[in-house]
């Protein structure tokens, strides 16, 4: 019977080292972190890895339940493959775990609360898209990649790979910024 911490944060400029210690503070004798969106499960391999390895008895801590997701169905289904596999659920702040009756009605309600935050993030950040525009302000948002610098690592023969290990992100981004830095090139060149 292990527990098992996850540490998750959006952006790969966020820093993981508070939900790192909280979760060794609790006890986490492996804890996994990544740096991706918790929109979804899509790129979430340290997620998976801790599903694929979790044992009856086992239990995942997070410390906050927005940290094993944003989508409340998504959420349900995590902490019912957990409990298929006889293991569970506990978060942090508050304190809830899936071990008692209880604990599924509050993470229900969490995982609810932490989908309709993020729907009104979202609501406030399009109005201010929308009013910044109309008034000529809108400059677009803030570039989280040095773009440059992965055209000009792949120019010097590395990998999306490793490109990616280098810059800390992901390798669909590197695709997607090498993909339009070629297709920019090529419209420079006409």
């Amino acid at each position: 019977m292990a527990r098992i911490g996850y540490a998750r944060v959006s952006t790969t400029d966020q820093d993981l080292d508070t939900q790192l210690a909280k979760l060794k503070a609790e006890g986490c004798e492996v804890i996994r972190s990544e740096k991706v969106s918790g929109a979804s499960r899509d790129g979430r391999t340290e997620l998976a890895t801790i599903l694929d390895f979790l044992r009856p008895g086992d239990e995942l801590v997070v410390t906050r339940l927005d940290r094993l997701g944003r989508d409340t169905r998504d959420v349900l289904n995590l902490i019912h493959e957990c409990e298929q596999k006889g293991a569970f659920v506990t978060v942090l702040d508050p304190h809830v775990s899936t071990r008692g009756e209880m604990g599924h009605i509050v993470l229900t309600v969490l995982g609810m609360v932490a989908q309709m935050e993020r729907r009104f993030i979202k609501e406030r950040q399009r109005d201010g898209i929308e009013e910044a525009k109309a008034h000529g302000s809108y400059r677009g948002g803030k570039r989280r990649l040095d773009h440059d610098k992965i055209l000009s690592l792949y120019t010097q023969g590395k990998g999306p790979t490793a490109i990616a290990q280098a810059i800390g992100c992901s390798r669909m981004q590197v695709y997607r910024i090498l993909e339009n830095g070629q297709a920019g090139k090529a419209t420079d060149s006409r």
